[in-house]
């Protein structure tokens, strides 16, 4: 008869066991039956009741089925484990047990990650698998949070080498077991102990590594306020431990719902900021304010985003963290294309110099005689690449939070700009080899790739610095500062303020500023190129908010007018995105701009050539409203001016003409109505509600409101469904006022960029709105009674 399983513990009552036992033996005439056990252990994890541990069996029923089932001896190795690491254990045996355990589970979660993670449900790995279900990673949170424990007033210690084993055994089990890192981040005191292993450079990168993984798939935001003295923490980390911990802070300060994701409808974005109003500031929101509350923090990212690579970390302490990443998988891809590249430039410089040493042979072999006392470039560089990633990307966020102006005030005092500036050429946007590093799977055009995510991330910033903001000018140096005014002067018009009060302490060092090394480059940039989009974005955002002409001006000196439309018409782009990037930013530089409309006519020289314009802008005018909008608010302020050159364009101008004609204006706003709805208006779209009020307010202007009105509704009878349009344009309407009427909306932005002022705005809706049937400016004037449908209720569907 074989042996009664052990207790589980202390006082564990025998009647519990029996009934253990006699769940895992299945009554199968005292012959354990395969599978049962595993089935048991499984349903134990989900309940909390039954078979949960090893220490629920003896170890002579474990070897027994360990025989039959091939278990590796993991269940044995858990039961010494669990009897060595009690509170008066030295951990000196608890350790050698993890010793080897490890190796158990790192080989099959090194196979998971080189297989690109794609297998199917029935290649399971037993190993790490059978370790999780015998209880292994709940002791190991035991074993690791055991030093919180107090015994007579003194806290138990645990050397650093076993704290690590711990860690690397729970992230390969993560790794190839799924569930076991949703069990983890529901352990938030485990979570928040984490936090305090990153205190030792010997776990750190194991810690933050696990770390990150866990937040990834946390329900709830952790709070950076709960971390025990989260200031001295971040205070102490060397700048390559603040890099990694750049990748945790990534997760903990980006709020979970995407609000700002351009795909979710108003209505929900409006539900939840009355939501988030009542609960106060979001988890995201605190850990922001918790972070910019650490001296010195911002400025510690400022100078690891601008660090040279022949600053930062040297051979030796760059050496170890790889062969370190070497066993820790979470980066192993990266680590992967590093090496390859250490080993051809190793390679390389062998063949002319020494044979390559003995025993450096091998597929793990890091790069030996020559890697290891000269570093390779190009590892240097990636090393450097993989860091200001995640600093970028932090400091991106910032910028976009709560204290924005707090965070532009320390980025332009500690020199961001002008130190990307001068990271620009040769770190930036540094010409790929002929073998340019990617990530293993990856090609060099896939937006994985570190370089090509570099440069987004790196065009994403400028884009937020920017964006409505007067240290914009920063991105200048001091000549280009100084042409700004010589534009102003030679037009005879006040020099923008902002130019005026900028430092010039902290604008751009060198012979081009940022803004003007990225016109280069976007020049230069291929038809295909996914940074079309963003660069454009990036540039657009300079000219954003108030119209100035100078700006503009030093734009379309460098010919950025000519490169857009050259690929809106010449090149016939394709990609919607970086149609709608560059229709935008084609609006925001002609806009008022009577210069800028006589080149546009210089280069659409022909008939041909506007019908392809034409074609790009009729294509969607969710891409191309913008640019209808600030060609109408144009034309409106030229028709109002006396003078010679506004006079010769507007009689020129092909695109003008097209515009001031009525039934142009009228297919504009028949088609920007009818397609968005207020159930499906999202910030990408609502542009095409703001465009068509511009067109109506316009008329209001001219006395024609009436007019527009009733064309209107003679399209919408022509098209054999009266009242459709009015009905949702009326709703349209309704949804603006409490979208922007709302104390918290910002309304600064519709008058900047129209020059109306925003109380025209809200007295045209007013009058639109208007219940009375007899106004003739009201839209319920012209709903045939039958057809009337304007009360319903704004509710996400």
């Amino acid at each position: 008869m074989a042996a009664a399983p052990a207790a589980a513990g202390a006082g564990a009552s025998r009647g519990r066991q029996s009934a253990a036992t006699a769940a895992a033996w299945g009554g199968w005439g005292g012959r354990p039956r395969p599978g049962n056990i595993l089935l048991q252990l499984r349903q134990g994890q989900l309940t909390g009741r039954g078979l949960v541990r090893a220490v629920q069996f003896t170890e002579t029923f474990l070897t027994e089925r360990d025989k039959l089932s091939k278990w590796s001896g993991i269940p044995q190795l858990l039961l010494k484990l669990h009897a060595t690491s009690h509170l008066h254990s030295d951990f000196i045996e608890c350790q050698n047990i993890l010793k080897e355990i490890s190796p158990l589970l790192s080989m099959e979660a090194m196979a998971f990650v080189t297989e690109d993670r794609k297998l199917t449900q029935e290649a399971t790995y037993p190993n790490t698998y059978i370790f999780d279900l015998f209880g292994g990673v709940d002791l190991l949170v035991e074993i690791l949070m055991r030093p919180t424990i107090s015994i007579r007033g003194q806290k138990l210690k645990m050397s650093d080498e076993m704290s690590k084993d711990c860690l690397s055994i729970l992230y390969n089990t993560c790794v190839c077991t799924e569930g076991v890192t949703k069990r983890l981040a529901e352990k938030n005191d485990f979570v928040i102990f984490l936090f305090t292993l990153m205190t030792s450079k010997k776990t750190f990168l194991q810690t933050a590594t696990l770390i990150e993984d866990i937040l990834g798939v946390k329900k709830e935001m952790i709070r950076l306020d709960e971390v025990p003295n989260l200031s001295s923490l971040v205070s102490n980390f060397d700048q390559q431990q603040l890099a990694n911990f750049c990748r945790i802070l990534a997760v903990t300060i980006s709020e979970m719902d995407t609000g700002n994701d351009d795909k979710h409808t108003l209505l929900a974005k409006n539900a939840q900021q009355k939501k988030s109003l009542s609960l106060g500031p979001s988890a995201a929101e605190i850990n922001q304010a918790a972070l910019l509350s650490i001296p010195g923090f911002v400025e510690r990212l400022c100078k690891l985003a601008t660090r040279k690579v022949s600053e930062s970390t040297g051979t030796a302490s760059f050496l170890q963290e790889l062969e370190e990443w070497y066993t820790w998988l979470d980066n192993a891809l990266v680590l992967d294309a590093l090496m390859r590249v250490a080993s051809e430039e190793s390679e390389h410089s062998q063949a002319s110099t020494v044979s390559p040493p003995v025993g450096t042979s091998g597929d793990n072999a890091l790069p030996h005689t020559s890697a290891r006392t000269q570093l390779p470039q190009s590892m240097k560089i990636m090393h450097e690449i993989m860091y200001k990633l995640e600093v970028l990307y932090v400091l991106c966020v910032l910028l976009m939070g709560r204290q924005r102006n707090q965070v532009h005030r320390m980025i332009a005092e500690f020199k961001l700009i002008p130190g990307l500036n001068n990271l620009f050429d040769k770190l930036i946007w540094r010409k790929h080899s002929a073998s340019a590093l990617v990530l293993h799977g990856h090609n060099q055009n896939c937006d994985c790739s570190p370089d090509i995510t570099l440069k987004i991330q790196f065009l994403r910033l400028l884009q937020s610095f920017s964006d409505h903001h007067e240290n914009k000018y920063l991105l200048l140096n001091n000549q280009e500062l100084n042409e700004l005014s010589a534009i102003s002067l030679k037009a005879n018009i006040p020099e923008v303020e902002a130019v005026l009060n900028t430092d010039r302490s902290l604008v751009c060092d060198g012979k081009r500023g940022l803004l003007t090394r990225l016109l280069q480059v976007m020049k230069k940039e291929p038809a295909e190129s996914s940074f079309r989009f963003w660069q454009a974005r990036a540039v657009e955002s300079f000219l954003r908010g108030t119209t100035s002409y100078a700006d503009q001006m030093f734009l379309l000196k460098r010919g950025l007018l000519e490169h857009i439309l050259y690929c809106i018409v010449d090149s016939e782009c394709k990609s919607r995105d970086v149609l709608q990037s560059y229709f935008d930013l084609l609006g925001e530089l002609m806009k008022f701009n009577v210069d800028a409309f006589k080149r546009f006519n210089k280069y659409i020289n022909t008939d041909a050539k506007f019908q392809v314009f034409l074609k790009q802008i009729n294509s969607s005018l969710v891409d191309s409203n913008m640019l209808v909008r600030c060609v109408t608010l144009s034309l409106d302020r030229f028709e109002n001016q006396v003078d010679m050159k506004v006079a010769e364009v507007l009689s020129e101008c092909r695109l003008l003409a097209y515009i001031s004609q009525v039934p142009t204006q009228m297919s504009f706003l028949f088609r920007l109505i009818n397609i968005i709805h207020v159930q499906t208006l999202t910030q990408e779209n609502v542009s095409c509600l703001n465009t068509s009020l511009v067109i109506l307010m316009l008329a209001r202007r001219k006395e024609r409101l009436p007019l527009y009105l009733r064309l209107l509704q003679r399209m919408e009878h022509s098209k054999k469904y009266p009242g459709f349009l009015l009905n949702n344009f009326h709703n349209l309407l309704r949804f603006w006022q409490q979208h922007y009427l709302h104390k918290d909306k910002d309304s600064t932005c519709l008058e900047n960029s129209s020059c109306i002022s925003f109380s025209y705005w809200k007295e045209t809706v007013s009058i639109l709105l208007n219940p009375d049937r007899q106004s003739p400016s009201a839209l319920v004037s012209y709903i045939e009674e039958p057809y009337m449908d304007i009360d319903r209720d704004f509710t996400e569907e």
